[in-house]
């Protein structure tokens, strides 16, 4: 997902074309307004995988955020921006994780209807994003990250269509609460790469880091 595949450039100073600036404009209008409706749509329905998918569209539109806001700037403000990115992603991802074992005991079944027309409106959403993006995948590494990720956001809007599918047909919730627990582990192990792979640029983290994306 996108808290852990989409980061940026830590090797010198980014530079953005006009058109890439517009592209990433309208990728971010398009993820934020995702964000918010899959965070409302879900605690409507009680789902908690959409909530969970909902971390992919914040990712993303933190993601454009800092490359409009600070790709031209010091590394150390960027650092700094994904600071913060990461910090959020893990305090969402911890809410989200909380919420599905809590709902394990005490949740009631979600709404299939809802989870499946949500999470389609969704995939249709990153496959917009992704065509946007795809002139720029032969770019620099940040673009390329950029459209990989929308690419791979598809596969979470699959999972929680395949997780509605789970919950009409068992009539339990146990299908949303799994999607929503694997989500939960990605965001927050994604979190806490971009937390390190932050600190380290700021010079406050002494010890390599390895297997970063």
């Amino acid at each position: 997902m996108s808290a852990s595949c989409c980061g940026h450039n830590a090797n010198k100073r980014e530079t953005v074309s006009p058109q890439w600036r517009r592209a990433l404009w309208i990728a971010l209008a398009i993820n934020a307004a995702m964000f918010v409706l899959e965070l409302y749509a879900g605690a409507a329905a009680g789902s908690r995988a959409l909530q969970a998918d909902a971390l992919d569209f914040f990712g993303d539109s933190a993601n454009y955020a800092i490359s409009l806001g600070v790709a031209g700037m010091a590394l150390a403000w960027r650092a700094r921006a994904a600071l913060f990115k990461g910090a959020t992603i893990f305090i969402f991802g911890l809410y989200i994780m909380m919420s599905a074992i809590w709902d394990a005991f005490e949740g009631a079944r979600p709404d299939a209807g809802v989870m499946g027309a949500i999470g389609f409106l969704a995939l249709a959403a990153n496959i917009a994003v992704a065509l946007l993006l795809y002139r720029f995948r032969e770019g620099d590494s940040n673009m390329r990250s950029v459209w990989i990720c929308s690419r791979n956001d598809a596969i979470g809007n699959i999972a929680v269509m395949a997780a509605a599918l789970g919950v009409f047909g068992t009539g339990a919730a146990w299908p949303d609460l799994i999607v929503a627990a694997i989500m939960a582990v990605l965001a927050l192990t994604g979190g806490v790469q971009i937390i390190r792979q932050a600190r380290l640029e700021l010079g406050t983290d002494a010890e390599p880091v390895k297997g970063m994306a």
